[in-house]
């Protein structure tokens, strides 16, 4: 097998006539930002302009959206979880979210009227931070579950937001099982980003969550005199950021969407899976799913999500880890005049595709399918910095999974 694999979608649906998107609209992200707004640590992550790495890849513009910023936890998964937490607790007090913020929540008031709630959640590391941290900023309790193999410093760093964290012997897919059973067992409420039957509200607001990424990406772009991305890559792990970030595109940009490409690791890739089946329905994989790419060691695909990618996503890419790791290289040390992004190993796993299909003949029917070339504008998403530092220094200092190198 190729260390570099690909499906090109041949039932790529236009705007409107695939999976319904209307859960990911425009009056939602505005509902959405304006919770996120109500954060004091809220502030619009950078959407950096690489103009050299474009010129050298043969390409018109090429964006990368630096979410090492986002509410000072070097990762964007907090936006789905302070979401959807603070929809569910608008729904215990019986009203609108909209009516509150951050502040309401956390006020001894509405802390007295809730009573103590604790949310329980899986997490290879960022998203289960952002559940805990979202639990303390509103005076309430988490439980976080990791599946072996987790980096010691992500759990630490749930921790260190005063919430439980134990780390199992099970991989991503069966830890999120044990989860769900914990939580029955103990009257906890299960904030899970990826959904299965009986188990959607939560995960949809997660995913609506994440559009404000999204809406700011667009506004940024809109602000470097372009009207749209032409391209868009996302790595996906059960999918539910990337069927966000997508769905909201085509909910926003209609026909004008960007030919989008999904990226995961080799070992842990449901959703290249799933896009070769030929009855478009999900496929699973199990295993250990060791990969660097930790954020996306995922085996099951969210069925909330998998339908938007199915039918939007123009192409899927299953690769290996070295791949991922090239990525943190080109952005952490650009070409002179382009800024450097700390990016990990989930965050950068885009941008070492892009690399890959513009840059090795062996990926140039991928190139041409996807039309890439000197009109195109890229938008890659690093949805995480160096959130486990020894693992990055090892990749970007010391030169692990060196180009071509074997996966873990």
């Amino acid at each position: 097998m190729s260390d570099f694999n690909f499906y090109l979608n041949q039932n790529l649906k236009k705007a409107g006539q695939g999976a319904d998107v209307s859960v990911l609209n425009k009056a939602v992200a505005e509902k959405v930002g304006n919770f996120h707004r109500s954060f004091k640590e809220y502030q619009a992550t950078p959407l950096v302009e690489l103009k050299q790495l474009a010129a050298d890849f043969g390409l018109g513009r090429v964006w990368v959206k630096d979410e090492s910023y986002r509410f000072g936890l070097n990762a964007f998964k907090v936006l789905g979880g302070t979401f959807a937490i603070g929809q569910y607790l608008a729904g215990r007090l019986g009203c609108d979210l909209g009516e509150l913020s951050r502040e309401k929540l956390a006020s001894p008031e509405i802390r007295a009227r809730l009573g103590q709630i604790t949310f329980a959640s899986t997490t290879d590391g960022n998203h289960g931070r952002g559940v805990a941290w979202t639990a303390r900023q509103l005076g309430q309790k988490a439980v976080i579950y990791m599946p072996k193999g987790s980096a010691r410093i992500r759990v630490e760093n749930i921790l260190a937001t005063g919430a439980e964290c134990r780390v199992t012997e099970m991989n991503y897919d069966d830890t999120v099982r044990l989860t769900d059973a914990k939580a029955r067992e103990n009257g906890w409420v299960v904030v899970q980003d990826t959904a299965w039957e009986g188990y959607t509200e939560i995960p949809t607001w997660i995913m609506q969550g994440y559009m404000t990424l999204a809406v700011e990406a667009l506004e940024q772009i809109k602000a470097a005199g372009a009207d749209r991305p032409s391209h868009l890559f996302l790595q996906a792990g059960v999918g539910s950021f990337a069927g966000a970030a997508l769905g909201y595109m085509v909910a926003a940009l209609g026909g004008q969407f960007p030919v989008t490409t999904i990226v995961e690791p080799r070992k842990a890739d449901c959703i290249y899976q799933s896009a070769l089946a030929a009855d478009g329905r999900p496929r699973s994989v199990g295993g250990d799913m060791q990969t660097i790419m930790a954020g996306l060691a995922c085996g099951e695909p969210s069925i909330i999500s998998w339908g938007i990618l199915r039918d939007y996503a123009a192409a899927y890419v299953s690769m290996h880890d070295f791949h991922a790791a090239n990525g943190m290289r080109i952005l952490a040390a650009p070409l002179q005049g382009d800024r450097p992004v700390v990016s990990g190993e989930s965050g950068a796993a885009a941008m070492g595709a892009l690399r890959h299909i513009v840059r090795n003949p062996r990926a140039g029917d991928l190139k041409k399918a996807l039309g890439l070339g000197s009109d195109s504008q890229v938008l890659i998403i690093s949805t995480e910095g160096d959130t486990a530092p020894e693992i990055y220094r090892d990749i970007v200092w010391y030169g692990q999974f060196p180009n071509g190198a074997a996966e873990l």
